[in-house]
């Protein structure tokens, strides 16, 4: 999935700022906004899993109890 359409499905780039705590009145909705041309950083990606790359993780399956 593009960086474009992954913002968009969470909301915007308002509720992305949101969820990633950035300060709304300090620039937070531009950075993300600026995502939708530049794609979001990779860094950003990897502190944030469980948003980003949901469909890149597999639960574990729990173990077997002998």
């Amino acid at each position: 999935m593009e960086d474009k359409q992954l913002i968009e499905e969470l909301g915007g780039p308002s509720k992305v700022a949101e969820l990633l705590g950035f300060d709304k009145k300090a620039g937070g909705v531009q950075r993300v906004q600026n995502w939708l041309t530049r794609g979001i950083p990779a860094e950003v990606k990897l502190a944030h899993p469980g948003i980003f790359l949901k469909d890149l993780i597999k639960p574990r399956k729990a173990k077997a109890e002998a």
